[in-house]
């Protein structure tokens, strides 16, 4: 049962027998990855289950254990294509209606387009969003559609990772970068 959640993310519609068992054998599982310094992260309503470190250090204030998961620095690209996705998955969740957040290449892209200068290339803005698209399905926040490469599932792991306060954060690194874009006399009288 660990094995699978050590290789990545366990989903409920693409194995129910593993998810079952994983179900049933949660407590265990739970005390089995706290000896390795990892905790059970499970959503039952959004169908999904993962392992993330512990924090570095234990509510107690003792050091926990050496991390064993890596932590990865994001590049702006994929940070900002992730903040959109979540806030669109926010957006459509809002309005109800069908559980599964489907988008185009170009809706990806003119996402995408507010935050690059006037005048940008177009074939090399399709490419960045492409090149950024595969890197945030590799990291299992988003999957192609069989058949329809242009056409992705944004999924529910992302708001496991990319919560408010994230958001939040990046909003404020947004205006500050915005701010500094800003021609110099923009919003002065003069």
């Amino acid at each position: 049962m660990v094995v699978p959640l050590l290789k990545g993310v366990i989903y409920q519609e693409e194995n129910p027998a593993l998810w079952g068992s994983l179900l049933h054998l949660q407590a265990s599982v739970q005390d089995y990855v706290a000896v390795l310094g990892l905790e059970l992260m499970l959503d039952e309503a959004e169908g999904y289950a993962f392992l993330r470190s512990r924090p570095e250090n234990d509510k107690d204030g003792t050091a926990s254990v050496p991390r064993l998961v890596a932590r990865r620095q994001l590049s702006y690209p994929v940070s900002l294509l992730l903040a959109l996705l979540r806030k669109k998955l926010a957006e459509f969740d809002a309005g109800g209606g069908d559980t599964r957040l489907i988008l185009s290449r170009d809706e990806v892209v003119e996402l995408f387009r507010i935050f690059l200068p006037a005048g940008s290339n177009e074939v090399k803005l399709i490419d960045q969003v492409d090149a950024t698209l595969t890197k945030i399905a590799a990291l299992g926040f988003i999957r192609r559609l069989r058949g329809q490469q242009q056409m992705i599932e944004v999924r529910r792991i992302i708001k496991a990772f990319v919560d408010a306060q994230w958001l939040a954060d990046f909003d404020q690194r947004l205006a500050a970068y915005r701010e500094q874009l800003a021609p110099s006399g923009e919003g002065k009288d003069g």
